[in-house]
């Protein structure tokens, strides 16, 4: 079996990293190869170019990187033509990840798309580009599989691998030791600035903003960053110099689960990481920062209530969300407001302890990683090595969403049923 892979979100190399490893177990020999990021790398992906290097979001944010991207384009065909894959598997990145397909579908190469573009909630009118390139979705929530099926995608549910990651990962426990043991006799909270440089840049001035009235409030509070990168820690480092460094913070890089369990609440730029957040039920106000042209076009084409998928999947505002096109002293005091009322009034933080327990019973199920392996190697690998399983694997009822039985499976934990399952 080979596949290319085209990732290029951090939080997609971390994901895909995984995927291979499940490949592998059951096609070692499989080959693999693509666009993504040092954990692809690490895992045995053959990198053609690190991708996620490039991440960045907004129109006015791509434009300078312009001529990066169509250089990387320009080779994609190159790529195909060497490697011979059996499939593309494409991972979020819609505006780069389009292109590859077009270049896929015109070689006759199978298109997949995991965690497909977020179409539901903005811009939805480009579902005719997946009816068009992509042969076959692997949707990671609920809703969206439905949306998907009901316009006419070919989709199966396999569930978030965030979750996969959360349940499997080690902690470090003399980190969480040394957090238990400081002296400092107030609560911590947890600051996530961004996996992406622009995201850290804009949003944590705004985030140290809140903490310092935060600071005012609460004798002893302490905050610690979760920074994506080391490059990110030393920008935030650099901002909190400049501005006066008289918090009690701490950063650290790759830490992201140990701080989140360490912390009483939660001060987060939205992201998938939210959906850690949610796993690990901590009360949290989630912020984006955005340009007033960005917050233009998306008023134009954004057609979902929330930005953070926890209140997606709520559909209600669990955790209180702030899109700021320029950082007010009201919206700053309405975030630290939030926070403190957490931290002081054990009521109000027991009842949003509990309406995230809720709903993370419900979904922060493992087992997604080995569902998109599975489905992968049924599709391709068995198909290569047996022509029946090839005249075996064929779509079903229930992938098309030809019958109701997917919308009663609506737990994220759910394997497919056209899937071969192994054996208990």
């Amino acid at each position: 079996m080979r596949l290319f892979f085209s990732v290029g979100e951090p939080s997609g190399d971390l994901h895909t990293a995984r995927l291979i490893r499940e490949l592998r177990v059951l096609d070692p020999n499989c080959e693999v190869s693509g666009l993504g990021g040092p954990q692809m790398q690490a895992a045995g992906c053959q990198l053609h170019f690190r991708l996620t290097d490039l991440a960045v979001m907004g129109v006015f944010a791509v434009l300078p990187m312009l001529g990066r991207f169509l250089s990387v384009l320009w080779q994609v065909g190159r790529w195909l033509d060497a490697d011979r894959p059996d499939a593309v598997v494409l991972v979020d990145f819609p505006g780069f990840n389009w292109w590859v397909a077009r270049m896929a579908k015109r070689r006759g190469i199978e298109v997949i798309y995991l965690l497909p573009p977020q179409m539901w909630a903005w811009a939805s009118w480009r579902v005719h580009k997946m009816r068009r390139l992509v042969d076959w979705t692997l949707c990671a929530l609920p809703f969206e599989h439905r949306w998907y099926q009901e316009r006419g995608v070919p989709a199966t549910l396999i569930g978030h691998p965030f979750f996969d990651e959360v349940s499997e990962r080690q902690l470090d426990q003399a980190f969480l030791a040394e957090q238990a043991a400081h002296p400092g006799p107030g609560p911590v909270v947890a600051i996530l600035p961004g996996s992406r440089r622009q995201e850290v840049t804009v949003n944590f001035p705004v985030q140290l903003a809140v903490m310092r009235l935060l600071h005012e409030r609460i004798p002893g509070v302490r905050f610690l960053v979760a920074n994506y990168r080391a490059p990110q820690r030393e920008h935030c480092q650099r901002v909190f110099a400049e501005q006066g460094g008289d918090l009690p913070v701490e950063f650290h890089v790759g830490r992201t689960s140990e701080i989140l369990e360490s912390s009483r609440v939660c001060l987060m730029v939205s992201g998938s990481v939210s959906l850690e957040v949610l796993a690990r039920r901590r009360p949290a106000v989630v912020l984006y920062g955005v340009g007033w042209a960005n917050w233009i076009i998306g008023r134009l084409l954004i057609r979902c209530r929330f930005i953070s998928l926890p209140n997606l999947l709520a559909d209600r505002p669990l955790m209180p969300e702030f899109v700021l096109r320029t950082p007010t002293p009201e919206a700053i005091e309405d975030m630290a407001g939030l926070l403190t009322d957490w931290l002081t009034n054990p009521t109000h933080y027991r009842t949003k302890a509990a309406e995230l327990e809720a709903l993370a019973v419900q979904i922060t199920r493992p087992g997604a990683t080995k569902e998109a392996a599975r489905w992968l190697h049924a599709r391709l690998g068995e198909a290569k090595q047996s022509p029946v399983a090839a005249t075996a694997r064929q779509p079903t009822a229930t992938d098309l969403g030809a019958t109701d039985a997917t919308s009663a499976r609506n737990s994220v934990g759910d394997t497919h049923p056209a899937v071969p399952r192994r054996a208990a």
